[in-house]
């Protein structure tokens, strides 16, 4: 019993130094821009923008792959901040001014067909098969990817309510 722990401390030990030392010798540097954009984005990595999440959306804007406006949740601030820090023109008509949504479940119409269920990115739908689905308000990024495949449309995009927890306080409109 004693060979097997201390076999399996000098493995683990092993193992972690070689991996500690592969992370320092094949570390590859971002560019600080690309990181600057990046922590503009929300974070939120729900794919509205068609790019695999924050990060490939930052890419794809310092490629000029994507225009300012790509960013459905940062709205219109963040295409003016993301316009403003790379130099691109916006056109302001072309942001859709949101409010925040979260999907919802008509439950009367739901199959348990778990469409939803696997489409999901941040697991906000919970359910099994042949089972009424429902949602988790706090992890929804209202991203639309589960009322996308959704074959009976029970899924639709609702407003977020307006609670003590998620009431903010509306900004000044500049004059």
């Amino acid at each position: 019993m004693l060979i097997a722990v201390v076999s399996l401390s000098v493995m683990g030990a092993v193992f972690g130094l070689g991996l500690g030392l592969a992370a320092r010798f094949f570390h590859v540097e971002r560019d600080g821009v690309e990181a600057e954009i990046e922590a503009m984005m929300p974070g939120t990595n729900c794919g509205q923008c068609g790019f695999p999440g924050c990060a490939g959306a930052a890419e794809a804007l310092i490629a000029g792959n994507a225009p300012a406006t790509c960013c459905p949740p940062g709205g219109l601030q963040l295409a003016e901040a993301l316009a403003a820090r790379l130099g691109l023109a916006l056109d302001a008509g072309a942001v859709q001014i949101q409010v925040p949504r979260i999907a919802e479940v008509r439950e009367e119409i739901c199959i348990g067909c778990t469409k939803c269920f696997k489409s999901c990115p941040t697991d906000a739908v919970l359910g099994a098969v042949k089972q009424i689905h429902s949602v988790i308000r706090e992890a929804c990024t209202g991203c639309a990817k589960c009322e996308e495949v959704c074959p009976t449309g029970a899924i639709d995009l609702a407003p977020v309510p307006v609670t003590q927890q998620t009431w903010v306080w509306p900004k000044p409109v500049s004059a």
